[in-house]
């Protein structure tokens, strides 16, 4: 007899996955997508290579060359911890306002200091690279008219080739914005 079940972060039906749970916290800050296969993928390249990387720091410190192990921990640390920085990256909302997590800095914008949340044609870098193309992304306009980079685009890690998540995910943002910004 099969027994069907549901987890916390599944449901049964795809339609249920953009309905708001009745216990969400609006106080809490939370990504509204999830991340994409290129930068889980890459995480899980890095983390990967840490797990080599402690091998090999056991290996040597067997061997009786504790410094050279030493060297191997540390760098694996950083490995691990570069692969969940990279995890963390992305877009990340709340009552209080969005925050555009990067890999080295993260800068919040209250929403009583946002004017409107859009999404535009721009050229756009491709994952990150220099190298840019044609394609979407969501912006923040702020009232002072300072620029931030764009909370999402189409074509980075968590949304390449995925058209309707970006879609989603910007929908997502900017009801987000229209329910918590000051008009």
């Amino acid at each position: 007899m099969p027994l069907p079940f549901l987890t916390a972060d599944r449901a049964f039906d795809a339609s249920a996955e953009d309905i708001a749970l009745p216990f969400d916290d609006h106080d809490s800050w939370r990504r509204p997508y999830r991340p994409g296969p290129w930068r889980v993928a890459a995480a899980a390249f890095l983390l990967l290579l840490a797990s080599f990387v402690l091998l090999a720091g056991m290996v040597i410190a067997f061997a009786g060359a504790l410094p050279g192990a030493v060297v191997c921990l540390a760098v694996a640390a950083v490995v691990i911890v570069c692969a969940l920085r990279l995890l963390r990256v992305g877009t990340w909302v709340s009552q209080h306002g969005v925050r555009r997590v990067g890999f080295f800095t993260t800068k919040t914008v209250p929403w009583n200091q946002v004017t409107a949340v859009r999404t535009v044609q721009q050229p756009v870098k491709w994952l990150g690279f220099p190298r840019t193309v044609q394609g979407q992304a969501l912006i923040v306009v702020r009232q002072g008219g300072q620029a931030i980079p764009p909370l999402l685009t189409d074509s980075n890690a968590d949304f390449l080739t995925r058209a309707e998540a970006f879609d989603r995910a910007a929908d997502t943002v900017e009801a987000w914005g229209d329910e918590y910004r000051r008009v």
